[in-house]
């Protein structure tokens, strides 16, 4: 494995790390580093998220991508479309 290889495999291994550890204790771990907790968190993913397919398309255009980066910038965008309007949804419930 190339040295390039490893720093992604450790850096893999540090994102589902994360990731696992935000799914099960998210604001626990926000706190922690003085973020705030899981609400304004996921108003925060929603932007991220969504800008991922404007940043893919930019890579696939400029021709550092291939085309099929593209759908899991949909995804992304889809995704951070729910998000919203779930988020939505909970604010309206708890007027």
């Amino acid at each position: 494995m190339s040295s390039a290889a490893k720093s992604l495999f450790v850096y893999g291994i540090y994102i589902l790390a994360l990731s696992i550890f935000l799914i099960i204790a998210p604001n626990l771990f926000l706190n922690l580093f003085g973020f705030p907790t899981t609400k304004v968190f996921f108003k925060w993913s929603i932007y991220t998220r969504g800008s991922a397919i404007f940043v893919f398309t930019i890579f696939v255009l400029l021709g550092f991508a291939g085309l099929m980066l593209i759908l899991f910038g949909v995804v992304d965008f889809l995704s951070a479309i729910w998000t919203g309007l779930a988020l939505r949804q909970t604010k309206k419930q708890k007027r």
